[in-house]
């Protein structure tokens, strides 16, 4: 009887929270959409009308600046009330000032002035919206600027780096440090001559640069650049506007809208593309925003009680299944494709955001350019109120078409899970690690070879092509690579520390899918241990240009490694139908060994047959392969398409020797 009435207690403050809950989103289902495309500022001949979305609020005002911050208002306007919930204002040909914010006036309270939530341009620390239209400011020669051909998704070759990283170090030989024009500038050299910025990227072969955000963040202040402070960025401010401390100006509105777009356009001059990180999980401190400040609750997403969730552990979380919010995070997106002609987009915490949402994206953008690139993390960092089948999780990325996700089942069981940076991983001789590496080899599709169930986190393939997965064992999250196989393989020296680094990456590049490289691991770089670097010092996370000097051995072999894949379309089938046709796993291997061939010219290759094997022990090992006369391509640290030796066996099979914690591959022309 106890129990019973405990029982219907529970079920009863249940059905209250429930009806809560209801309530709430029924309320904000209620409110007006707006669905035209001139929301924020447009300009008409040069004329400015400003349209905000803010449908509980009883008044708007528009309030002009003569500066960015500071002062008292120049002019005032009353915003008229329009349709769908939106407030309309068609500012005069020549306004009293260059900055303006509005003012919301919602339940009798006066609210904070902010710029709109459409804000296209801003002044210091993106406290006031500019009166500019960014279509008039951009470098010399920009309407030539055409994205490089890019013929299939699975030729892609990703580099992650931060504009800051690439720069900072006093022997990087680049003027602009940490800044925008830093990751455009040409014939920079460092130590002993090496190429550093620009032309690194382009001599290391990668396709595109993943520059972690350039959205207006709010964690560094623009007035006082003197303190040289350092964040990643995933702290938004404002989702459409480009970051001010990598400026010459940040007081100037034009000058980092113009210097973005220079970015884009050196890349793009080099054949490179570029990929933006974006974070439209959440944003920074919520009463700061635009979003809280004009429409209170609706952009977030809520616990029963009324509490923000927090699935980005950051605070909050967006709401983007609600329709104003969607089309925000859509029309900002297609935003930076059109006007920074960016050609790919990394969605951070991917799996906070909606299905609808991402098609939405997927939709929009193949109207611009059916080669623009998404992906993301496949997870949430913490629990969220949005059921998980509606989540862009891993688990759902095959409802999902050409958006593809991170793959932690390789990285992880290449090198050690992030979580217990003790573990060797399979490159560090820890057995049971063999079925998540083939994973990641067949690009997280269905292959038949595989046993599913021995597979690190996912029981089944996410994947339905294999541009649908990043292969990566590293990013600026966590350690870099070099550290984690030092904290993982202690009393390892040097020389065999080298071993697994090569070995690891060597597995990325030669898998199925996109590989994903943070730009100077290719030089062992080392952030001192750090496993979250977010706000730690150039000190700690500028790239060591010394560091290429000195490993240039390594350096050399990863740039032939991305050469090779660049040569063979082996590596690179687009389709799940042809990496089960081609890829035959070897069988009868030992532990903590692989191998595969990739047969009768996959993807059109020149070479008839090629045997990929892997040995992650730490002592050498006699494999079976096929029999025949191989061409032994990669070695250890070596590489010559050509051929380092031949090597040949009668019968239906033989036995070819792998060096400890190394790769060799062989082909049959």
């Amino acid at each position: 009887m106890k129990f019973r009435s405990v029982l219907t207690l529970v079920l009863a403050v249940s059905t209250l929270t429930t009806c809560r809950t209801a309530r709430v989103a029924d309320t904000y289902a209620l409110l007006p959409t707006y669905e035209g495309p001139d929301l924020g500022l447009t300009f008409t001949r040069g004329q400015a009308r400003l349209r905000v979305w803010a449908p509980t609020a009883e008044k708007l005002q528009l309030k002009l600046y003569a500066e960015g911050t500071g002062g008292a208002p120049v002019a005032e306007y009353a915003m008229q009330k329009s349709t769908g919930g939106t407030w309309l204002y068609t500012l005069p040909a020549q306004p009293a000032g260059q900055f303006y914010v509005v003012q919301a006036t919602i339940k009798g309270r006066q609210m904070a002035e902010v710029p709109d939530p459409y804000v296209h341009a801003v002044g210091l620390n993106g406290q006031r919206g500019a009166l500019l239209d960014p279509a008039t400011v951009s470098p010399a020669r920009w309407e030539e600027d055409l994205r490089p051909q890019l013929k299939q998704a699975t030729d892609i070759v990703i580099g992650e780096a931060h504009v800051r990283d690439l720069s900072m170090h006093p022997q990087s030989g680049i003027q602009h440090k940490g800044k925008y024009l830093g990751v455009a500038e040409a014939g920079t050299r460092g130590p002993a001559g090496v190429k550093t910025g620009l032309d690194h990227l382009t001599e290391l072969g990668i396709t595109h640069l993943h520059l972690l955000p350039v959205n207006d963040f709010a964690s560094i202040d623009e007035s006082k650049l003197s303190e040289n402070r350092y964040n990643w960025g995933y702290e938004p401010l404002h989702y459409s506007v480009p970051e001010g401390s990598y400026a010459t100006n940040p007081a100037d509105p034009a000058a980092r809208i113009r210097e973005l777009k220079q970015v884009t356009q050196a890349l793009h001059g080099r054949g490179l593309r570029l990929i933006l990180d974006v974070v439209y999980n959440h944003t920074t401190d919520v009463a700061r925003t635009s979003f809280e400040q004009l429409v209170p609750g609706y952009y977030y997403r809520h616990n029963p009680d009324g509490s923000l969730s927090d699935a980005a552990a950051c605070g909050n979380e967006i709401a983007s299944e609600r329709p104003m919010v969607r089309k925000l995070i859509v029309e900002s997106v297609v935003y930076w494709a059109r006007e920074y002609h960016v050609d790919g987009f990394r969605f951070d915490l991917m799996g906070i955001l909606d299905l609808r949402t991402m098609r939405a994206l997927r939709v929009a953008l193949d109207q611009i350019d059916h080669s623009i690139f998404l992906y993301g993390e496949g997870w949430t960092a913490r629990p969220s109120p949005l059921p998980e089948a509606e989540r862009a999780v891993k688990a759902n990325v095959g409802k999902l078409d050409r958006i593809a996700a991170f793959g932690d089942e390789l990285r992880d069981g290449v090198k050690g899970g992030v979580s217990r940076p003790a573990d060797p991983g399979f490159v560090g001789g820890q057995p049971g690690q063999e079925e998540s590496v083939k994973f990641g080899i067949v690009g997280a599709t269905q292959h038949p070879q595989l046993d599913y169930n021995k597979v690190n986190y996912a029981k089944a393939p996410w994947a339905t092509t294999p541009a649908q997965a990043i292969n990566y064992v590293a990013c600026h999250d966590d350690r870099l690579l070099w550290d984690e196989l030092t904290v993982g393989n202690p009393g390892a020296s040097e020389a065999e520390l080298i071993k697994l680094d090569l070995l690891s990456n060597t597995i990325v590049f030669t898998s199925q899918g996109v590989p994903f490289l943070p730009i100077g691991d290719e030089f062992l770089r080392t952030k001192g241990g750090s496993h979250n670097s977010y706000n730690q010092p150039d000190s700690v996370n500028q790239l060591d240009w010394a560091r290429k000097a000195q490993y240039s051995r390594v350096y050399e072999f990863y740039r032939q490694l991305l050469a090779l894949r660049r040569a063979h379309p082996a590596f690179r089938l687009p389709t799940q139908a042809l990496v089960q046709q081609h890829l035959e796993f070897l069988p009868n291997l030992p532990a903590t060994t692989i191998g595969y061939q990739l047969k009768d010219h996959a993807g059109g290759d020149a070479w008839r047959t090629i045997v990929v094997l892997f040995n992650g022990n730490r002592q050498a090992a006699r494999l079976p392969i096929p029999g025949g006369r191989y061409s032994v391509v990669v070695a250890e640290d070596q590489i010559n398409p050509q051929g380092i030796r031949t090597v040949e066996g009668a019968g239906e099979t033989m036995t070819v020797e792998v060096s400890a914690s190394s790769a060799l591959i062989l082909v049959q022309p």
